[in-house]
């Protein structure tokens, strides 16, 4: 299975470090964040990561090259100045992907999850990780009614941005930039859409002091 992280974006909440590093460059313990889900992919056999890139894409082509060092194969899709958002993105990277199943991640997170069990099933376009919402995030994204995701206003979990997907689920879409979220609703109302919580380690990074805890974290436990 291929896959691809997430990476163009601004980074807005955590400016100003994003006026001059790209987030998925952001430190922590001494390692770029984007290094821990390219180990975290090498570990479950992917092969080939592509990595899509706008904002200040050059620095993180550069610091990861072709991906020798991590144990895979990095290949760029480049939006240009402006990120297409996650839609968009994973749109405009399908000709890199290919015809089968994929793997999703968004860069600006962190996980002990095993990137190697996931799997998507045969009668869904695509697989999401979910877990119990954090204090930062308390109103959730998605319900679960046992492994089918639907849209409720209660007991609803938030997405990880993990998440396994179908080349089908974008179809109809033009190039251009557009949301993720759409696309999932529209496989929520034809019960193709699937999923499960997630019980490990889960943060989103979108702040500066979310950086500064994951850091201290990290290097507490000695993961530096």
């Amino acid at each position: 299975m291929k896959a691809m992280i997430l990476a163009a974006g601004r980074g807005e909440r955590m400016r100003p470090l994003t006026d001059s590093v790209p987030k998925p460059l952001a430190a922590v313990a001494g390692r770029p964040l984007i290094a821990y889900h390219l180990d975290n992919l090498a570990r479950a056999g992917v092969v080939e990561v592509i990595i899509n890139l706008a904002w200040l894409g050059g620095q993180i082509r550069e610091a990861l090259g072709g991906g020798e060092r991590y144990g895979v194969r990095i290949r760029y899709s480049d939006e240009g100045d402006h990120a297409l958002e996650s839609g968009g993105g994973i749109f405009n990277a399908l000709p890199l992907l290919g015809n089968e199943p994929f793997l999703v991640v968004n860069a600006d997170t962190w996980t002990d999850l095993p990137f190697g069990e996931l799997s998507i099933e045969p009668d869904a376009d695509a697989h999401l990780v979910l877990v119990k919402s954090p204090a930062h995030l308390p109103k959730g994204d998605f319900g679960l009614d046992g492994a089918r995701v639907v849209v409720r206003d209660s007991e609803r979990f938030t997405y990880t941005g993990y998440g396994v997907y179908r080349p089908e689920l974008f179809a109809g879409c033009a190039p251009g930039k557009f949301p993720l979220y759409p696309l999932l609703t529209r496989a929520i109302a034809a019960g193709r859409l699937r999923g499960h919580v997630y019980g490990g380690e889960w943060y989103e990074i979108g702040t500066v002091q979310l950086l500064a805890e994951m850091d201290a974290r990290l290097r507490a436990r000695g993961s530096a």
